[in-house]
């Protein structure tokens, strides 16, 4: 199996993934924890995961439980796109970050994550350079194209020397507008030579975010007033699916017109069922376990129906990244919550039973609201903004 074989192939569907169970990613999850997880994704027809970095133990452990599956059940798959984390120098600290300069870490992330390709060849299928390590408003540790370009290049002249499988494909996984689908200010042309040197873009389109900073698709349009309020959300959330098709065209029509033309995959994106801020309640109404599982299934079904791989952000709730905010929607992207609960979105595979013997921290999988949908429905809000026809 291959990463050009596995990307866009509707029988290995992809997802991203993180283990932690705490507020801190100093509880690693280990690797019986993870085989829970990798059980559990398997059983949703998950077969392709997405990590993001290789300087912390959960790979390790991932790695190891990956392979003892494999081990014990032949039949057993699953692959990883292997994320290897950028940043530039001063990032994370008092210093004043030098976004085209890079961190002097980057090259120790990269030689771990080419130790772990070539350790595990029949498991990574992708090393990503980067994630969202060029996009502007990750202020405090982006980096210049040319950082980014260097390190694929790298990996692609290790390929050629039989340094590495040269089956295995280099990305940088990115938002749109890193890839020239949005702002000009990011068509340079370090950027066109990425382009030209990855094997495929891996791109990341999340309108749930826009709801709030470019909330152009998000509302109700004046002839939909009148309708009952589940059918406003089912018109506001296509909308929602459409604005990130548009993301992902601009990215494509922006990489052919510089005479390129090769795969475009999603390689995140989601959609978050709370938050107390600018999404929420007092926002602009758009997390709530409905309209995740709207938009889920919306982009499933696209991704699939044009053959593309959708690495959906994400598998299970992590409450670290937002510790000190529980009701942050950071710490709710996941489809299945720290209660080992599935979402709305999978409630049916829960009725299918495909969940049966399956623990994770030792618990069944249960349905969130006790899988009561009048009382999910009692947290869903319409949006108040109304959209010019």
């Amino acid at each position: 199996m291959t990463a050009e074989k596995l990307l866009g192939n509707i029988n290995y569907q992809a997802i991203c993934y993180g283990g932690y169970r705490t507020q801190t990613r100093d509880i690693v999850p280990t690797v019986a924890e993870i085989k829970e997880d990798m059980l559990i994704l398997s059983a949703m027809n998950i077969k392709v995961i997405r990590t993001y970095n290789v300087h912390l133990n959960e790979i390790t452990n991932l790695l190891k439980a990956i392979s003892e599956l494999k081990e014990t059940d032949n039949n057993f798959e699953m692959y990883v796109m292997l994320g290897a984390w950028i940043d530039c120098k001063n990032a994370w600290t008092k210093e004043n970050p030098i976004h085209d300069q890079e961190s002097e870490r980057n090259a120790i992330e990269i030689d771990e994550a080419v130790r772990l390709a070539n350790k595990y060849p029949t498991i990574i299928k992708v090393i990503a350079v980067g994630n969202e390590a060029m996009v502007k408003w990750a202020t405090s540790y982006y980096v210049t194209p040319n950082i980014i370009l260097k390190w694929v290049n790298y990996l692609q002249d290790l390929k050629k020397h039989g340094k590495l499988p040269n089956t295995l494909w280099i990305t940088s996984s990115d938002n749109f507008a890193s890839w020239g689908g949005g702002d000009s200010e990011y068509h340079v042309e370090d950027l066109n030579k990425l382009i030209k040197a990855v094997d495929y873009i891996s791109l990341h389109t999340y309108p749930m975010h826009d709801t709030h900073y470019n909330p152009v698709f998000w509302g109700i349009k004046e002839n939909e007033l009148q309708l009952k309020e589940k059918e406003k959300i089912d018109f506001a959330m296509l909308r929602a699916r459409d604005y990130a098709i548009s993301q992902y065209t601009n990215v494509v029509n922006y990489m052919k017109s510089i005479g390129v033309n090769k795969p475009v995959h999603i390689g995140e994106t989601g959609w978050a069922t709370s938050c107390n801020a600018l999404y929420g309640k007092q926002g602009s109404m758009a997390t709530d376990e409905y309209k995740s599982a709207q938009y889920y299934n919306l982009m499933r079904d696209w991704t699939n129906k044009i053959g593309i791989s959708c690495f959906y952000f994400e598998a299970f709730d992590e409450s670290w990244k937002d510790s000190a905010n529980p009701m942050g929607s950071e710490n709710h992207f996941g489809l299945i919550n720290l209660q080992s609960e599935a979402k709305y979105a999978l409630w049916e595979k829960v009725d299918d039973e495909i969940f049966k013997g399956l623990t994770r921290n030792g618990k069944p999988i249960t349905k969130t609201y006790n899988g009561d949908e009048k009382a999910l429905w009692l947290d869903v809000k319409t949006p108040n903004k109304v959209l010019k026809n």
